[in-house]
């Protein structure tokens, strides 16, 4: 039993504990806080023995907190706050709130005097941790969703960014339409030119079409030199129209290789009308995709859209 130890034993325990422990009595005056609550608040602990618990609260708060105490000791009534682990805020000598989670008991008479105490935890350490662990599922999530490359979408992005755009514009009963975009005379250009140029007119590729097509629509990189595009609120008539935007963009630039010369791309896309029927999804984007074969086998540097 605890009442059983030497008194200088328990008074060890509390000036060594990693927790920061605080006593005040009945008038809110603090009568003991161990080494790690001194450093917690910033000061020497002979400079806050015997102050009033205020000037480690906030001002607003010291006026709840003072009244709360008053009643507490003035009455027999039992507190829904003590004895309960909970989120709290001490002023550092610096002025900086610091959160902690705080445990407060009431500690009892002695000699006539009321005694509180409170366990108290800095939970700035646990909070940064958990904040650089949702950073890095962010960014864990952003590269499984990202193509490395262009930094476009990849397929499983576009799969589920056309998901919920589709689910919104049946909602709102508005047209959708897709589109499958292959750049043309790609392996030429990579046993021509070599790779590490054929990256960069992908990379260019990429930021030509995402900047030609309008706010809304969604660009993707879903295969070597394929993009699939989605056309919110629009018909196939108006999507042909993005889609030809997106192709004398692509014309009208040129990719410069290592040697100073300068390619011209072209493109080719197919498009195709999103019915309203579900799971109609990956039926339009073979008909798109059809529609993209039609374009190649046509003269290439086409928009054709599904029949």
């Amino acid at each position: 039993m605890i009442k059983l130890l030497p008194l200088p034993t328990i008074s060890a325990l509390l000036e060594e504990s990693l927790d920061a422990v605080l006593i005040i009595d009945g008038s809110g005056e603090i009568r003991y806080l161990n080494p790690a609550m001194a450093q917690l608040a910033g000061y020497p602990a002979d400079q806050l023995l015997g102050q009033s618990l205020n000037v480690l609260i906030d001002q607003e708060l010291a006026k709840v907190h003072n009244g709360f105490l008053s009643h507490y000791v003035g009455s027999s009534r039992s507190s829904s706050v003590l004895g309960r682990v909970r989120d709290f805020a001490i002023r550092h000598s610096s002025g900086e709130m610091i959160p902690i989670q705080m445990k407060a008991l009431d500690l009892g008479e002695t000699d006539g005097v009321r005694y509180l105490g409170a366990f108290m935890e800095d939970v700035r350490p646990r909070r940064a941790l958990e904040a650089r662990q949702r950073e890095l599922l962010e960014q864990l999530e952003h590269q499984a969703l990202t193509d490395m490359l262009t930094g476009l979408p990849n397929r499983r992005a576009f799969q589920n960014g056309s998901a919920q755009a589709i689910a919104r514009a049946r909602r709102c009963g508005e047209a959708v339409a897709v589109g499958v975009a292959d750049v043309d005379h790609f392996k030429s250009i990579n046993d021509r030119y070599g790779h590490a140029t054929g990256d960069q007119v992908l990379k260019e590729v990429a930021s030509v079409i995402r900047h030609a097509a309008r706010a809304g629509d969604l660009v993707a990189r879903t295969g070597g030199e394929e993009f699939s595009l989605l056309f919110p609120s629009a018909t196939v008539e108006q999507a042909v129209l993005v889609a030809g935007r997106i192709r004398a963009a692509i014309q009208d630039h040129a990719v410069k290789t290592p040697d100073g010369e300068f390619l011209r791309i072209t493109l080719s896309i197919g498009v195709a009308q999103l019915p309203p029927d579900e799971g109609a999804f990956e039926a339009a984007l073979a008909r798109a995709d059809a529609a993209l074969y039609r374009a190649k086998h046509g003269g290439r540097n086409r928009v054709e859209a599904d029949a």
